[in-house]
């Protein structure tokens, strides 16, 4: 019943904090255990000592229960070296935590040395130490302390030992113990609630951060990397700009602009989602993408060149929604680029060099409608798509280039 209630609430929260709470209580209950240890382990030393020097203050009883204890202690370390499923977890958890309240006070009841004033100060000091090493999950910690006080009541009531204390007014002392607990579960329930808060807001940030910046990129940002800057000899970036965009936002109102240019560009962004591909960045109403990196890949150019007549099919189909005339004109080029992530605000992950420059120029020289492409591309894809000879033209800046017009992908099945 306890844990399929536990289960209904854990439906409310997402899987990731599920798994990063399940691996918390795991590595805080291990750091538990072992402080534990090195407690139990000090406190057997002292009836060690008590054996060789005063026998009189030995007790054998107190001493097997120690050792008790501390093999559990190992087991239980053991045993949480592999991750463990949640309700693994939890019984752990609930035995050690029992193991220690209730074993001890077994031994108390056989011997009836049972000294209320003491278990106050024992559970006081369990309870709080609890909830500071293992802060989540504050139904644990409660079904653990009523189980330590279900016993202490029932069992020694049973037996008939006196479990009041006689210097201390019963219900100051029955009080004392409430707020304990309460204190105890109070701080579990708010730190597991402030975990969760922080936890979201980490989550948020970072989906953020990977819709501006590639994983590997992003995690590398999260390192404290100051500059990150690197070089890729093969890659093939593509610049495409829609054509008659400019005349047609100069007849439109600015929020019937903005949602025409968002249907085009996320119908791109899906495409290139679809291709693994990077996409750098858009401006105006110009888009460019780029094969081949963070990760470099052997097919970058081939992944390229699926985009784009992805992206003119892309076009057509808005084009008959929409009820309008546009057309895209694409640039792409192969060769070495730079990449890197400048500036302090609003940083931005961009590419430098000849062949982003390139990759422009076979845009703005090229034709509506058209994929052009540089020689340099062509040589990569030759032997899979068809292409158009558009021969040399002169661009902006170089000297005359050998272009090409691509086609779509060969049959090579025929």
């Amino acid at each position: 019943m306890m844990f399929s209630f536990l289960k209904r609430k854990r439906g409310l929260e997402t899987p990731e904090y599920q798994f990063w709470r399940q691996q918390f209580m795991q590595k805080r209950l291990s750091l538990g255990m072992r402080i534990a240890f090195f407690y139990f382990v000090t406190l057997l030393a002292e009836q060690t000592i008590y054996l060789l020097f005063s026998p009189t203050q030995f007790s054998r009883i107190w001493f097997i229960t120690i050792l008790v204890i501390l093999t559990g202690i190992i087991f239980g370390l053991n045993y949480l070296k592999k991750i463990r499923p949640p309700l693994h977890i939890a019984i752990v958890f609930l035995s050690f935590s029992w193991t220690i309240t209730i074993l001890i006070q077994l031994v108390d009841t056989i011997g009836k040395q049972v000294k209320p004033d003491m278990m106050l100060i024992w559970w006081m000091v369990t309870f709080f130490s609890q909830a500071t090493l293992v802060p989540v999950r504050w139904r644990f910690h409660l079904i653990s302390q009523l189980g330590g006080l279900a016993y202490y009541f029932a069992v020694n009531s049973a037996l008939g030992i006196n479990i009041f204390p006689e210097n201390i007014p019963a219900i100051s002392w029955i009080i004392n113990i409430f707020w304990t607990c309460f204190i105890s579960n109070l701080s579990v329930y708010l730190y597991e609630k402030l975990a969760k808060s922080e936890f979201s807001a980490r989550n948020t940030s970072e989906k953020l951060l990977l819709n501006i910046l590639p994983e590997s990129i992003a995690l590398r940002l999260k390192d404290d990397e100051n500059t990150i800057a690197d070089s890729f000899t093969d890659v093939t970036v593509l610049f495409a700009d829609i054509v008659g965009f400019t005349q047609l936002s100069n007849h439109l109102p600015p929020d019937q602009v903005v949602e025409f240019l968002n249907q085009i560009f996320s119908r791109f962004d899906r495409l290139a989602e679809i291709h693994q591909l990077e996409k750098i960045k858009t401006i105006g109403d110009a888009y460019l993408v780029v094969s081949g990196l963070p990760h470099p890949r052997v097919d970058h150019a081939e992944a390229i060149a699926d985009m784009a007549i992805d992206m003119q099919i892309a076009i057509d189909d808005f084009n008959q929604e929409a009820g309008k005339n546009l057309s895209i004109r694409i640039g792409i080029h192969t060769g070495p680029v730079v990449a890197g992530v400048i500036g302090l605000k609003k940083f931005a992950y961009d590419l430098w060099g000849d062949t982003v420059n390139t990759a422009s120029r076979m845009e703005s020289h090229g034709i509506a409608g058209k994929i052009q492409v540089s020689e340099a591309t062509y040589d990569c894809l030759k032997k899979l798509y068809n292409f158009e000879a558009r021969g040399a033209i002169a661009i902006k800046g170089k000297e005359e280039m050998t272009t090409y017009l691509l086609l779509g992908r060969k049959n090579l099945e025929a």
